[in-house]
């Protein structure tokens, strides 16, 4: 029963292999991180190794920087420090210790070569260094191929292996140079140089393989960033891994993420190729064929029309016959359509004769005249009556005809008309104006206050 017991419980794990399954974790879980902390028990052992920690107000965690990675970092790191690492986070697995495996190490904040990496890249930025309008195209098809990087270096193997995948009838020529340290930037500038001296390749491929920011600073330098972009040969930047960014990433015509991608980028692909020849060789075949066949159903058509020469002739004479039949019904009809206008014409002419208008217009004179004659007539008879009437009119209204009523108009010595008594006074001279002939008298006496007789004769 003991023995059952015990074979039923799960499989305890040694601690060796729970300490292999959770480094196994934790480095599949963190690729790489960045971390920011105070320094702490920093030691440098005789290896060349550093050992210490990083921790802030809660937490530590414990660090390795194995010699290879550290000799670049200057000034030394003291204790207290406040740093930036980038690592790989693992288990050390002898006593189980939580450890990050640092790459690098920066002062905390903005580094120096970050501080230089951003002020370059504002100075060149501004003065229009990475305007896309001054980028040159890729040629798609390249002729010969120039690669500016470290003989012995990853980068020119990538390289190589990937043209000689893609299309190895393209000639490629290495400027070595190094690609590392202070001596490279110079070097870099003169290789680029001498590719356009050259005159032989129509793409360039600068860059290297992956490191930290104190490897890749060659590719920060001013001289190669302004280099790169004087440069008249289109340009790859390739420098790094796919994270890393350099200053001649932004200046280069085109950035490729690693050197094995500018290759990809800058080389046809000649499986592609191919596939592309065997797909237009097929094409122009199948053209080739439907082009061949409708030539010959057009050959067949145009036999199948082909006729006797004389069906031909026969056909074209009665043709003939038949238009010479028409052209002789068609002048008749213009013949006839001619002499229907001339007639009319005729008629209109006659119409329009002078004589016929002068014979018109001396009859409507002659109306006219009638008419004007029986008009003057009336209207002088309307003007008698009405010169009659208005002379009975003026008749009633003439002083004469009341003078002739016994009426006369007395004036006095001035020639003025008297109207009243008190306009004379006794002894004046006036005259009287009657029907016929005048008097002339002298005033005896004024009586103003006498009135006109009821009855005019007495």
């Amino acid at each position: 029963m003991n023995n059952l017991f015990q074979d039923a419980r799960p499989r305890a794990l040694s601690v060796s292999e729970l300490n292999h399954q959770a480094r196994h974790l934790l480095e599949s879980s963190f690729m790489q991180v960045w971390v920011e902390g105070e320094l702490s028990g920093f030691s440098r052992p005789s290896s060349g190794h550093w050992y210490f920690s990083l921790k802030d107000q809660k937490c530590q965690v414990r660090c390795a920087m194995f010699r290879g990675q550290n000799q670049r970092i200057r000034p030394l790191p003291k204790e207290g420090d406040q740093v930036r690492i980038r690592g790989k986070v693992t288990l050390y697995e002898n006593r189980g210790d939580f450890q990050i495996i640092v790459e690098h190490m920066e002062p905390a904040g903005l580094g120096a070569l970050q501080q230089a990496f951003e002020e370059l890249k504002r100075k060149l930025q501004a003065e229009g260094l990475f305007e896309a309008g001054r980028k040159k195209p890729i040629p798609s098809m390249p002729t010969h191929i120039g690669v500016i990087t470290s003989p012995t270096g990853a980068a020119i193997h990538d390289i190589l292996t990937v043209l000689e995948r893609r299309c190895p009838a393209i000639p490629i020529t290495l400027y070595p140079t190094t690609v590392q340290g202070k001596p490279a930037t110079a070097e870099i500038v003169c290789a680029i140089e001498a590719a356009q001296a050259h005159g032989l390749a129509d793409v360039l491929i600068v860059g290297r393989g992956g490191g930290s920011l104190e490897d890749l600073w060659c590719f920060n330098e001013e001289a190669v960033a302004r280099a790169i972009g004087a440069c008249t040969i289109p340009t790859v930047s390739a420098v790094g891994h796919e994270t890393d960014v350099t200053i001649a990433d932004f200046v280069a015509d085109l950035r490729a993420p690693t050197p094995s991608a500018a290759a990809e980028k800058v080389s046809p692909d000649q499986n592609e190729m191919l596939r592309q020849v065997n797909d237009r060789d097929h094409r122009l075949a199948n053209s080739a064929r439907r082009v061949l066949q409708r030539l010959n159903t057009k050959l067949e058509h145009l036999r199948a029309r082909l006729r006797d020469p004389r069906r031909e002739l026969l056909d074209k004479a009665q043709r003939l016959d038949e238009l010479e039949v028409r052209l002789g019904k068609a002048i008749a009809q213009s013949l006839d359509r001619s002499q229907v206008r001339s007639a009319h014409l005729a008629q209109r002419l006659a119409m329009q004769s002078p004589g016929t208008q002068l014979t018109n217009s001396r009859e409507v004179l002659d109306r006219s005249a009638l008419q004007l004659e029986k008009a003057i007539q009336q209207a002088l008879a309307r003007f008698n009556d009405k010169l009659g009437h208005t002379a009975s009119t003026l008749n009633l209204v003439s002083p004469l005809a009341t003078l002739g009523r016994g009426y006369a108009i007395v004036r006095d010595q001035r020639n003025n008309i008297v109207r009243n008594a008190t306009d004379v006074t006794t002894g004046d001279q006036i005259s009287a104006h009657l029907a016929n002939g005048s008097l002339t008298a002298e005033i005896k006496s004024v009586n103003p206050n006498s009135t006109w007789p009821k009855n005019p004769t007495d």
